[in-house]
This record gives C-alpha cells, sequence and structure tokens, in this order.
C-alpha cells in the first residue's frame, strides 16, 4: 500500500499550465526516482505534496486519507519532509538547534541544549559509518555534506514518513555521495517512502525501485523497475540524443600548449605543475578539498599563486585579478552560477553582455561594444541554445541550463584562449547537459584550451581528454582518456605516487 498518492493533480501559472493530470504514489521501504529536464513539473509536484502550492485539481492521499495541506508546517507535522537543493539551515546555530529548531525542549522555561545534543547524537548513531558531526557544533562550520546530513537529521526527529530529496548529490564529491546513498538505503530500510529527484543517471539505477518520468507537466513513462538509461532519458527528453558524451579529440587535434603553471603555489596549493594544451579538454578530479577549485581560482586570478611561473601562450604572466585574467583571454565559469556568475533581476540579453560591457568602456553601455552589437548578442544567445520567451526577461526565470548557457555566451563573445568551467553541469538537466559537454568540445576544436572542475566522475571520464587527479593541494597523478572511475579514485584517496602533469 501507498504511503502516500497524488491523484489527477493539475497545477497552473499565469499563462503556463505547470501540471497536468499528474499521478504520483510512494509506497513504504521504496525509492522512487522523479526525473525530468528543467521546467518539467518536478518541483512544483512536490511543492504541492509539501503545502507550498495548492492544487487546482486532484487530490493527495496520505496514510489512506485525503489530505489537503494549506501550509509546509502542516505537511510537516503529517510527517511530509523535504530537503531542498539550498538548505533551511541557520549557520549561526548549532547542529542540535537546527535539527530541533521550533521544537525546542525548555526545563524550567530555559531551552534545554543538553537534551537536544543528545536525542541528535542519538540520530545520528543510528545512521551506518563515522560521521563525526558534533551536535554543538556550529553549522556554518559544517561542509555541504554535513549539511545535508542534518537536514535529514531534522526530518528523522520529526518522524517523517515521507522524505523527498532534491537533487542531494549536486554539491557532492564521489566519496561524500556514497555516505548519502548509504544513508538512503539505511532509511529504506526503516520503511520510508523515498522521493528522490535528480539529473544523474548513474544515481537511478543505483538507488531507485521505480521511475516516473515528467516532461512539460505530464507524465511520459512510468517504470515499475528501473530500466536501461538510454529509456529514462528517451521519455526525458522526447527522443533519442544519440551519443550523450562528443567524441574525444584526436592526436591531430590537440596542438602546442597554451597555459603553463610549473611549481605553481598558495596557501591551498602546493607544487603545482600543469600544462594545458590548445584543442583539448583536461578533466580534474579529486574529493572533496582537494584542490581542484582553488586551483581554477588561481588560474583566474582569484586567489593568485604566491610561489612558481605562469606562462600564456609562451609569455609569462602573473594575474592579479579576474579583470587581469580575461584582459589575456583566460575565463572561468564558476561553480556557483546564481551567487558568482549571474545577475539575476537583470535581463538574459544584459548577463551575456555584462563582460564585454566592463571591457568596453562608455560605448558599451549604449550597445557599441568592441565585441558586437546587442543584435549580434543575441544571435549568439541563439548560438548556444539559450531558450528563453524573450532576452529581455530576467535571467532568474530561466532554468539551471539556459542560466549556464547564458554565462558560457558571455565569455564565448571575448573570443577566450583558455575556458575553465567549474561544476559546469551542476543542477542541469541531461538534454543541457549534452548542449553544454557539445559547445565544449567545440570551443577545443576551435583551439582553446579547456580545464574542467566536476564532482560528477562520470562526466569527467566522458569528456576529458586526459585527466589530473588531486589530492591534499597538489596533482597527485595523470590519467589517460578511457581510465576507470575505481583508479581515479584510488589516485584521490590513497597514497598515489605524484606525477607531474
Amino acid at each position: 500500500m501507498s504511503v502516500f498518492a497524488m491523484e489527477g493533480i493539475g497545477k497552473s501559472f499565469p499563462g503556463v499550465r505547470a501540471l497536468s493530470d499528474v499521478s504520483f504514489a510512494c509506497e513504504a521501504g521504496e525509492v522512487h526516482a522523479l526525473v525530468g529536464e528543467n521546467g518539467a513539473g518536478k518541483s512544483t509536484l512536490m511543492k504541492i505534496l509539501s503545502g507550498v502550492y495548492q492544487p487546482d485539481a486532484g487530490r493527495i492521499i496520505l496514510g489512506g486519507e485525503t489530505v489537503r495541506f494549506r501550509h509546509p508546517v502542516e505537511a510537516i507535522a503529517a510527517g511530509v519532509s523535504v530537503i531542498h537543493q539550498e538548505f533551511s539551515l541557520l549557520p549561526d546555530r548549532t547542529v542540535a538547534q537546527n535539527v530541533f529548531l521550533g521544537r525546542e525542549p525548555a526545563h524550567r522555561g530555559i531551552i534545554d541544549n543538553a537534551t537536544m545534543e543528545r536525542a541528535t547524537a542519538a540520530i545520528f548513531a543510528g545512521f551506518r559509518g563515522d560521521y563525526r558531526i558534533a551536535p554543538s557544533q556550529r553549522v556554518g562550520d559544517l561542509s555541504v555534506a554535513e549539511q545535508q546530513l542534518v537536514e535529514i537529521a531534522k526530518a528523522v526527529s520529526v518522524e517523517a514518513k515521507v522524505l523527498v530529496l532534491d537533487e542531494p548529490t549536486a554539491a557532492l564529491d564521489e566519496a561524500e555521495c556514497e555516505m548519502l546513498f548509504r544513508i538512503v538505503e539505511d532509511l529504506r530500510g526503516k520503511g520510508l517512502a523515498l522521493v528522490y529527484i535528480t539529473h544523474r543517471m548513474r544515481e537511478v539505477t543505483r538507488l531507485a525501485d521505480r521511475v516516473t518520468v515528467l516532461k512539460d507537466g505530464e507524465v511520459t513513462a512510468r517504470f515499475d523497475s528501473v530500466p536501461e538509461t538510454n529509456a529514462i532519458v528517451a521519455a526525458m527528453v522526447g527522443r533519442d540524443i544519440g551519443d550523450f558524451y562528443p567524441p574525444p579529440a584526436t592526436p591531430e587535434e590537440i596542438g602546442a600548449p597554451l597555459l603553463t603553471v610549473a611549481g605553481g603555489g598558495n596557501a591551498k596549493l602546493k607544487d603545482i605543475d600543469l600544462t594545458l594544451r590548445r584543442g583539448e579538454i583536461v578533466g580534474l578530479a579529486g574529493v572533496q578539498g582537494a584542490g581542484r577549485t582553488p586551483l581554477a581560482a588561481a588560474l583566474f586570478g582569484v586567489e593568485p599563486f604566491t610561489t612558481g611561473t605562469v606562462t600564456l601562450d609562451g609569455a609569462r604572466v602573473a594575474f592579479r585579478n579576474p579583470r587581469e585574467a580575461i584582459g589575456a583571454g583566460v575565463v572561468m565559469l564558476p561553480g556557483d552560477r546564481k551567487a558568482e556568475g549571474l545577475f539575476l533581476m537583470q535581463s538574459v540579453r544584459d548577463n551575456a553582455l555584462a563582460a564585454a560591457r566592463a571591457r568596453g568602456g562608455f560605448l558599451a553601455r549604449v550597445g557599441l561594444t568592441p565585441f558586437g552589437t546587442r543584435r549580434d548578442f543575441d544571435a549568439l544567445l541563439k548560438s548556444v541554445d539559450v531558450r528563453a520567451g524573450s532576452f529581455a526577461q530576467a535571467i532568474a526565470t530561466l532554468s539551471g541550463g539556459n542560466q549556464q548557457k547564458a554565462i558560457l555566451a558571455r565569455w564565448l563573445a571575448l573570443k577566450p584562449r583558455v575556458l575553465l568551467f567549474v561544476e559546469p553541469t551542476r543542477g542541469v538537466d541531461v538534454n543541457a547537459k549534452a548542449g553544454i559537454y557539445r559547445a565544449m568540445r567545440e570551443l577545443a576544436r576551435a583551439g582553446a584550451a579547456i580545464m574542467m572542475v566536476s564532482s560528477d566522475l562520470p562526466e569527467v571520464l566522458g569528456v576529458a581528454d586526459r585527466i589530473l587527479v588531486m589530492q591534499a593541494g597538489r596533482i597527485v597523478s595523470e590519467r589517460p582518456r578511457g581510465t576507470t572511475e575505481a583508479e581515479i579514485m584510488h589516485d584521490a584517496t590513497g597514497e598515489a605516487h605524484r606525477v607531474a602533469a
């Protein structure tokens, strides 16, 4: 019997039909994967389940009774918890205080922190693995993976019957993903009904018992057992997208070194020897904190190297800030596009024009940049397949994939020589991922040198021509295309010998 069932759910917003006759259910002790492209209706459906939105049609059955949650608090009280990509934690409070937020036990009118900490420790003790999270720790001092565990502990503390995990591994590395998978399996074993939303197909095949696919607000496929990935992808995008990863570079396409680092170091990096060649995509792998993102930041002038030498096209350079890097033709797509890459309330077009305006002076502010007119930028946005009703609309209204492609268009206008992609497909659906991979390969074939930092190891293995593995701020090994995940993880976590890149 289903713990909850949603029957015939419909929901419209002004000018948009978000959901049409959608039915979805989850049983106790089951992981039911809910997948689809960005904008397919997954989040809207879960917001209806959790009381954020009210349905226009249909009903929700929980524990055999029809319910209608007018507020998320009512849903939580009924046993429905949702862990969003953006956590609802208070960084300046302790782990225990966050777990029991709004339900703090008191003794003689004073909040009983000791009781909360004991109860929180008991919850963590029920999970497999040694997580070493102290209930008295400040949440703001925890890693993303540890904060996610706090969110899960909060759901367990309210005795949730239904737990929705929305893109739970988007910011996790391989080891942290495995930790999360163990907890999901533990919760399934304890009888929770788990809804798992993800763009990563290998997580679906690893964890799910059933799969439901949404497209354009409708159910396009239901699988009572997990099929081959291609069948899920075809149902998501409405067609066979063919080869997901583009063909690798041929030896003839890889040119001379364009950017090199010798003995580079700073507070987070040590003895970095690196070569990026024209026509090549170099992947950077490693566990969280290994130094991948700091290396990209150093190359872009955010946290410059303090030791060693950097050369660009044979000439020695030392970027003190991103402006100098951009001026030399080195650009970076940041891992957190909302915080570091976008002006959310500005238009799609203005976001694409941002770098050209910064370099073009007064004329750029009236649309006459050295890099083209506004019409040229609109054409560039179309060339990378940014999908929007109008390029004048706020970029905040676009899906993650379209936002990412708009940032890419911003940099392409400057005709860069070196592109640093940091988590290029985080929170991006499968169809947009394929488009970003193709764009990266086309840029490499046009002569650019590309470095890709990604926590998604299959992505690194599928896209990169060569893979550098980092550990503790150093490059510890270099692996060719065709390397296995096990070999990469051995290098990232074991005692691999350092190999000059």
